[in-house]
């Protein structure tokens, strides 16, 4: 029996997911622990995918994760993920972040990733998950070059998998 539906990307969508840094998320160089922000889109990420998919979802791969800029002690980061597409069992999450200045507004984009996950049934094997409807003239981008990125990292796979053959 197959979930195959579609909902809009906006269905599972995370806008603006508040955190406020404190001086426990610091590393040594006095700037906000990358760990820490991976950690917290890889959970958000996986909203996202369980809100879409209606079904526990586990992360299969994290790529393209790029720091643009450092957040500081007193910023409040904001998080937004969105679903960007989906194929069979599996989605693409993007991810943002966002520094924000709680005094004066001011906003830094200082990380983009992309997260894949898949959906599993009460088998834990993987199960269809609803095509993702993308609504707005962003949403419609994110989701064409969705299919690029996967594109790219089936090719990779394959490759690897290649070059592990031959030795």
């Amino acid at each position: 029996m197959s979930d195959k539906t579609s909902k809009p990307v906006s269905a599972s969508a995370i806008e603006k997911h508040v955190y406020k840094v404190f001086p426990n998320d610091m590393n040594a160089h006095n700037t906000v622990f990358g760990g820490m922000i991976m950690a917290k889109c890889d959970r958000l990420a996986l909203v996202v995918a369980e809100r879409h998919s209606a079904h526990v979802c586990v992360t299969a791969s994290v790529d393209s994760i790029h720091f643009r800029a450092p957040a500081k002690g007193n910023d409040t980061l904001l998080f937004s993920l969105s679903l960007n597409r989906s194929w069979g069992s599996s989605m693409e999450i993007g991810a943002k972040v966002e520094a924000e200045n709680s005094y004066t507004g001011e906003t830094r984009h200082i990380l983009s990733a992309f997260f894949t996950f898949v959906a599993l049934d009460e088998n834990d094997r993987p199960v269809d998950v609803p095509e993702a409807i993308p609504g707005t003239e962003e949403q419609k981008r994110r989701y064409e070059n969705a299919e690029i990125r996967r594109e790219g990292r089936l090719k990779t796979r394959k490759q690897l998998l290649r070059a592990a053959d031959k030795s």
